[in-house]
């Protein structure tokens, strides 16, 4: 075969198999066999092997893989990917339609589809060729994975419709259908390996595979969901939606235009139970304003869009058998109970443990090992136990202890007065603590390493090459290059995080030293108190407890950390590798509109994350508090506030105060949001 025969033979088998895949994996009508069609694959091979200059980057045998890739790179996203604000009641999808008609003036037509449970994708086509693919990462820039996309039968890589964008972006859920989950856990426990806890979480981890072979192998769909570009085909959401499907793409069948708030209603109801009949994960309903004009007067917070909101469904019980049960310790030496049950279907995954939070937790539920328990998902993520069937436990049944030992070093567990946990005290010695506080140490709210995190972390401890915080700021680029999975750029990103944590603000070195009882805030605030961490080491319990919020429990734990010798040679390594404990002395609490309050945030916000308005509290006058008591000035209510905290807060005849109430406190207030 000449090389212009075969270049058109190769164009022609492209457009072929381009349209079968189409037909299988999008249309669910395919007019050929699996015989056939890998045969008209297998000549495309050959093809491309015989003339290897007509390999091109979007040719369908790039889906089956390559060699492995050295590491993810980051992209940048051209459109921020917004998370959506969630809610579980239908009075506040109600009051998101009122804010939607007062912001517009006028009441809009929705457009209503199912929220899949997959990982959100940002596929980007250029002269109609597929050339990236990113994660959503953080909103702004992601993971670009585009060799393991190129592996999804159900995502074109190429756009020939005559209708066609020449350049746009498309964005979707990658996901696995139940069925395929549950045929690939059992082939994996076929094969000795763990079974994936359940759909998303393997597709999640599947998306992030170095090796596009492996990626292939796995039963990964897509399905898209948002057209993005410019000179947009319609001047709406479902228009061109649909004008995405006739180019090719891979959208629901289950999408609706809703006149009204009332057929938004409508369709929350007749696919809340629907929904369970289908073959792949929904956990609830995304609802959004359809005319783009409309999408840009109401704008975007921070965080997500004005213009959408997530409802999420009701969590679902279901009754299963507890087997035994597991004391965990974290980085602080808190033991955490966890029950292991037999495998039961709730929400569409497989549960086999349920979180019991601590003793009380335990003793509250009377539980015995073999009891027919409750469970149910909060907010259809964190399996719980809500109940024990009674009836059915067995005279013989054994009550469930919490033991009085460390289960991991043997030392006796303490619980102190006025708190529900248990923890282990031998802070430097019991190995989960000590790995536990170095995860904490890297992690984005704390010093925020770039490349450390807990798996690299395990990495090193396993290789013995750190036994604490300090030990990470001596690690060697040839140390770090020799390891499994990182190599010479991951060993000089690490490095390079190393390098720059050295100089993070005063407060966040604090919080990252793990010291119990020590969070965000308080470490705020003992930032603010003593200029450096010397003088914090050297003051007496009485003078720390004269800071704001720092009452004997706090003061104690500060103490005792500092009075332990190995600690004190932590800190003196950290400054030896150039880390610098202080800080600009301010005053303690600024002076504004909130000043001598104390405010609990709870739930989700429309225009701001809870860190955000935390830091507008703070900047306003006010103190945050964790948990409501008697104190509690009022509650800073979201959506999805616990009910907890409602209770609590009804107890006491604690005021509670939506954002736009809390907004018009702070007016015009100068505030300053950098503390």
């Amino acid at each position: 075969m000449k090389l212009a025969d075969a270049r058109e033979r190769a164009g022609e088998l492209r457009r072929l198999i381009a349209e079968h895949n189409h037909r299988y994996y999008v249309l669910n009508q395919p007019v050929i066999s699996d015989f056939e069609f890998d045969i008209l694959l297998s000549e495309l091979e050959t093809i491309e092997k015989i003339f290897p200059e007509l390999i091109t980057p979007d040719s369908p045998t790039m889906r089956v893989g390559s060699d492995l890739t050295e590491e993810f790179r980051q992209a940048q996203h051209r459109w921020p990917m917004l998370s959506l604000g969630n809610t579980y009641s239908e009075s506040d999808v109600t009051d998101f339609s009122e804010r939607v008609r007062k912001g517009l003036g006028y009441e809009p037509e929705y457009v209503c589809e199912l929220k899949y449970d997959g990982v959100s994708i940002s596929l980007t086509y250029e002269a109609g060729r597929l050339i990236s693919a990113v994660t959503r990462g953080d909103g702004t820039r992601g993971d670009d994975v585009t060799m393991n996309v190129r592996t999804i039968r159900s995502i074109p890589l190429r756009i020939t419709s005559p209708g066609a964008l020449s350049s746009f972006t498309i964005r979707g859920e990658i996901y696995i259908p139940r069925s395929e989950f549950e045929a690939m856990n059992a082939e994996r426990l076929s094969r000795g390996e763990a079974p994936f806890a359940n759909p998303r979480n393997a597709a999640a981890g599947t998306i992030k595979l170095l090796d596009p072979k492996i990626v292939a192998s796995r039963p990964l769909e897509c399905f898209l969901y948002n057209l993005l570009g410019e000179h947009l085909p319609a001047d709406n959401h479902f228009d061109n939606l649909m004008a995405a499907r006739s180019w090719g793409f891979r959208t629901s069948e289950i999408i609706e235009r809703c006149t009204g708030i009332s057929g938004v209603l409508a369709f929350l109801s007749r696919w809340e139970n629907e929904r369970k009949q289908l073959t792949y994960d929904t956990d609830g309903v995304v609802i959004k304003v359809n005319s783009l004009e409309a999408q840009r007067m109401l704008g975007n917070t921070a965080k997500s869009p004005r213009w959408a909101i997530a409802y999420k469904y009701a969590s679902e019980q279901a009754g299963t058998e507890l087997i035994s049960v597991d004391f965990q310790v974290g980085r602080t030496g808190n033991v955490t109970p966890v029950a292991n049950l037999m495998p039961v279907l709730l929400a569409g995954t497989t549960v086999k443990r349920a979180s019991l939070h601590n003793s009380d937790q335990i003793d509250i539920l009377g539980l015995c090992y073999g009891d027919r328990v409750i469970i149910e998902k909060g907010g259809e993520i964190i399996p719980k136990i809500v109940e024990v069937d009674l009836s059915l436990r067995k005279d013989s049944a054994a009550r469930v202890v919490f033991p009085n030992e460390c289960p991991e070093c043997g030392t006796a567990l303490v619980r102190n007065e006025g708190e529900a946990n248990h923890y282990c005290p031998n802070y430097l010695h019991c190995p989960p603590q000590i790995t536990g506080r170095i995860v904490h140490f890297v992690s984005r709210k704390a010093l925020d390493i770039e490349g450390l995190g807990e798996e690299t972390i395990e990495l090193l401890w396993s290789n013995s090459l750190i036994h604490n915080v300090a030990d990470l700021y001596y690690l060697r680029h040839e140390q770090l290059a020799a390891l499994d999975r990182l190599g010479n750029k991951s060993a000089s990103n690490i490095l390079a995080g190393l390098n720059k944590s050295l100089t993070a603000p005063y407060h966040r070195k604090l919080f990252a030293l793990g010291i119990r009882h020590v969070g965000e805030t308080v470490a705020k605030t003992l930032a603010a108190g003593f200029p450096n961490i010397d003088a914090l080491i050297s003051a007496d319990a009485e003078v720390i407890e004269s800071l704001p919020d720092i009452g004997p429990r706090i003061s104690t734990s500060v103490k005792e950390y500092f009075a332990d010798p190995d600690n004190i040679e932590i800190i003196s390594r950290l400054k030896a590798a150039g880390m610098t404990f202080e800080g600009p002395a301010r005053e303690m609490t600024a002076k504004g509109p909130l000043s001598g309050k104390t405010i609990v945030v709870s739930g989700s916000f429309q225009n701001f994350t809870r860190e955000e308005l935390k830091s507008l509290i703070e900047a306003a006058g006010g103190k945050i508090a964790g948990s409501v008591s008697g104190s509690t000035s009022f509650i800073v209510e979201g959506s999805e506030m616990g009910p907890a905290k409602r209770a609590k807060a009804a107890e006491l005849g604690i005021k509670l105060v939506n954002e736009a109430e809390f907004l018009k406190m702070i007016k015009e207030w100068p505030l300053d949001t950098t503390m």
